[in-house]
């Protein structure tokens, strides 16, 4: 299975090396890559990354809260405790989306690597959870056609990037205005419940709502 989708990506590299067309044709039929949803809608999508730091208090909020929420796990990150992802799919509004099994720079591998990061951490996720990811979020938002077509071969229908990050690492960022539409970026971190606060905050001084981000990824004609 797995020697398939190299091959398949591998065939369509060598495609897209020889079109000759220009990088906008080659990019046609291949998954979105998404950093900001286009809709007329009040709304802003929340998305936390990793999940190495599995904090009750911030998952009692995403809960008592009702937030809809895009989780983007590493396997590995989510399969220590893996009750705490599914208390929050099964009890709140989370779905679990695919972010690599190790977190590289994908770019940066080739094909057999691509398909070992991406497909790996789907079937990973999909025996976990029951399902099976439909979105990418590429580690560093680090994207090229390749990675773009081995997404493809793994059934990804978009990869998904960010418009702000609201992430605490050595220092807290700095609050921006958030848009109808903007996608926002969190971790799990020790300060996970800070930087969501904060972002539930900016959300709410926009007039804006937290959304849940496939079906308005679907609406948006991105993904089927």
């Amino acid at each position: 299975m797995g020697r398939t989708r190299v091959l398949l990506a591998a065939v369509a590299s060598l495609s897209l090396a020889l079109g000759g067309a220009g990088s906008a044709q080659a990019g046609v039929g291949l998954p979105v890559v998404v950093s900001h949803v286009p809709t007329q809608e009040k709304v802003v999508f929340i998305t936390v990354d990793d999940g190495w730091v599995h904090d009750p208090a911030a998952a009692q909020t995403l809960l008592d809260r009702r937030v809809p929420v895009s989780l983007f796990l590493l396997p590995g990150a989510a399969s220590y405790d893996t009750g705490y992802f599914t208390r929050l799919v099964e009890e709140g509004r989370a779905t679990v989306e695919n972010h690599t099994v190790n977190h590289p720079d994908l770019t940066t591998l080739d094909a057999a690597g691509k398909d070992a990061e991406v497909c790996g951490a789907g079937e990973r996720l999909a025996a976990a959870f029951g399902r099976e990811p439909k979105l990418l979020r590429p580690p560093y938002g680090a994207v090229n056609d390749d990675v773009r077509l081995a997404a493809k071969a793994c059934g990804v229908k978009a990869l998904v990037t960010w418009t702000h990050d609201f992430t605490t690492w050595d220092r807290t960022p700095p609050t921006p205005q958030l848009k109808p539409g903007d996608i926002v970026l969190l971790h799990f971190t020790p300060t996970l419940g800070a930087d969501l606060q904060r972002a539930l905050d900016a959300a709410r001084a926009a007039g804006l709502k937290p959304a849940a981000l496939v079906p308005h990824l679907k609406a948006a004609g991105i993904v089927p």
